[in-house]
């Protein structure tokens, strides 16, 4: 199958989000079908904040070595494209596509002033439909995720702003719709079934398991950040705790590491 029929399974696609080389050789040793990755992973990874701080051509060199040891199919978040203007976004996500990338998020908010605001919705889905518009006459095929941030954001009418979005984004071009921070089986029952696109949730503390989300119409389901966050986590305690009890002992209690 390839990676658009993969979101037509009997059950919700689960995307391994990774940041580097070896974070991909894992997801597909693990048995993963897709990977994507994760933009504040590899910001992070680095040494940048992430909402685009990091120049495109680094993401690009990362997605590159990504490319080069795992054959998976792999999406790449774009966050708001990389670009100022529908030529721009276009142009790099060219560059994704001839190296095999097979799809992509673009998010409808952007970092400014170190805030994070929703783009206007008739003016992101004018730009969606010129970037989806140049990409299928030049004969490049990605599938396009598209991430609203309505609940990200705390909107206050998420529900009936996630359906206007998704509506124009369907018409612009996207194959899918994908909305973080939404956790509500109600909500993404009636997102399902009123907007005609793959429906992709993150992630969360309290997200219904795998089987009520699929009940619920979930298409697809990735990890964002926070397998990488955990292992983070977890690098700093063992940093720590070398150092405060001045012994290597902690990093030899498996006994395959002897």
């Amino acid at each position: 199958m390839n990676f658009a029929e993969l979101h037509n399974q009997n059950h919700p696609l689960l995307i391994a989000n990774v940041w580097d080389a070896v974070s991909a050789v894992a997801a597909q040793k693990a048995g993963y079908q897709a990977l994507g990755t994760s933009s504040a992973a590899i910001a992070a990874t680095l040494g940048y904040e992430d909402g685009q701080s990091m120049p495109f051509d680094e993401l690009l060199y990362v997605v590159t070595r990504i490319r080069a040891v795992s054959d998976l199919p792999l999406s790449v978040d774009m966050e708001a494209g990389y670009g100022d203007s529908a030529e721009e976004i276009t142009a790099n996500l060219k560059r994704l596509a001839q190296i095999g990338v097979s799809g992509v998020n673009l998010e409808d908010s952007r970092v400014i002033n170190q805030v994070r605001q929703l783009d206007d919705a008739s003016e992101f889905s004018c730009t969606l439909k010129s970037v989806c518009d140049a990409l299928k006459s030049e004969g490049y095929s990605l599938f396009m995720n598209v991430r609203t941030d309505t609940y990200l954001l705390a909107h206050e009418r998420p529900l009936h702003e996630t359906l206007l979005r998704g509506q124009l984004y369907k018409a612009a071009g996207a194959d899918g719709l994908f909305v973080p921070c939404l956790t509500s089986e109600i909500d993404i029952g009636v997102i399902a079934e009123a907007i005609d696109l793959h429906l992709n949730v993150m992630c969360m503390p309290d997200l219904p398991s795998f089987g009520r989300l699929k009940l619920a119409g979930v298409n697809r389901i990735s990890m964002g950040n926070f397998v990488h966050s955990a292992l983070q986590s977890k690098l700093t305690d063992l940093m720590s705790a070398i150092r405060s009890h001045q012994t290597f002992e902690g990093l030899f209690v498996d006994e395959s590491c002897k």
